[in-house]
């Protein structure tokens, strides 16, 4: 057996944001038919794929709740699974005063420095990926070369699989060269749909494009990059309430610096999620599809061999 057949295939999962627009803790709200959340979905998918060990980012004030509503009950899950997993916790640490907003996911996946001595995939805990992008995932991570420590990946997602039907939502808008490597990575804020397609600011968008969902395949040399990193980011940022340290723009600062490559693996599948409570109903809709179609059985893990 290959190194690379034997080391962990992680999966990380960014759990800490305050979910503001949704009104609660939205990665804990049951969308499936004897309470699942939307991580329940994540897990069963990445552990179909491969995936042996999960890292979950947390606020502390949410932490009793996550292990009431789901980490006990993963816990066993994965320990019948032969599955790891650990929490870590994303601090505010020297924070402005007045700052309550988190640092933003770059600061997130930062605490997870310690616990990370091999190549991940990272994923948002309150979106649907769909199966594929798992698998994609996994297969990369297991392809991973230890002498191309910047060499990353990310599943990239279509746009007009990713909106929402009740409100703006905020995706990485990709370029890519033609060999299917990032070339360039845009955060742009509020796009909505439109009775064309899809708009920022009444700027059309190409419904086509290929946009992050936070779906990346990273290695431990990229989480030891974000350290002074996140000091150069506090040390400009303009707005010190408010400002984040997110992931896409640290991959694009690397981009376009020429010190990392990112190869974007394609996927069809159709992004859901709760960014607002209007989306909710719709959730449990298209969840209860997938369990009526076969894709889901009840209950959720018993079909993972």
């Amino acid at each position: 057996m290959s190194a690379s057949e034997n080391r962990d295939i992680t999966l990380v999962i960014l759990a800490a944001g305050l979910g503001s627009r949704f009104g609660g803790v939205k990665q804990l709200t049951s969308v499936g038919p004897t309470g699942e959340v939307i991580i329940d979905y994540s897990i069963h998918d990445a552990i179909a794929a491969g995936f042996n060990k999960f890292v979950f980012i947390l606020r502390r004030d949410i932490f009793a709740d996550f292990k009431e509503v789901l980490g006990d009950r993963l816990e066993k899950i994965f320990a019948a699974h032969g599955v790891k997993w650990e929490y870590v916790f994303q601090e505010m640490g020297d924070a402005p005063e007045g700052r309550t907003k988190p640092w933003g996911t770059g600061q997130a996946l930062l605490a997870c420095e310690p616990v990370l001595h091999e190549p991940f995939a990272v994923i948002n805990a309150d979106d649907y990926y769909g199966r594929e992008g798992y698998v994609k995932a996994a297969d990369f991570l297991r392809a991973c070369d230890p002498a191309k420590p910047d060499a990353y990946g990310m599943v990239g997602f279509i746009l007009k699989n990713t909106l929402s039907d009740n409100g703006g939502v905020t995706r990485g808008v990709c370029s890519t060269d033609d060999k299917g490597f990032l070339t360039g990575i845009v955060e742009t804020h509020d796009i909505v749909k439109t009775a064309d397609g899809a708009a920022t600011q009444g700027k059309p968008l190409d419904m086509e494009s290929v946009v992050s969902m936070n779906l990346w395949m990273l290695t431990p040399s990229f989480v030891a990059r974000l350290g002074a990193g996140f000091e150069a980011f506090k040390a400009a940022m303009t707005n010190p309430l408010k400002d984040e340290y997110l992931l896409p723009s640290v991959v694009d600062e690397l981009i376009q610096a020429g010190e990392a490559t990112v190869e974007v693996l394609r996927t069809g599948d159709k992004w859901f999620g709760v960014t607002y409570q209007a989306d909710l109903p719709a959730v449990q809709e298209s969840i209860r599809a997938l369990h009526e179609a076969g894709i889901y059985g009840e209950p959720l893990y018993g079909d993972i061999k």
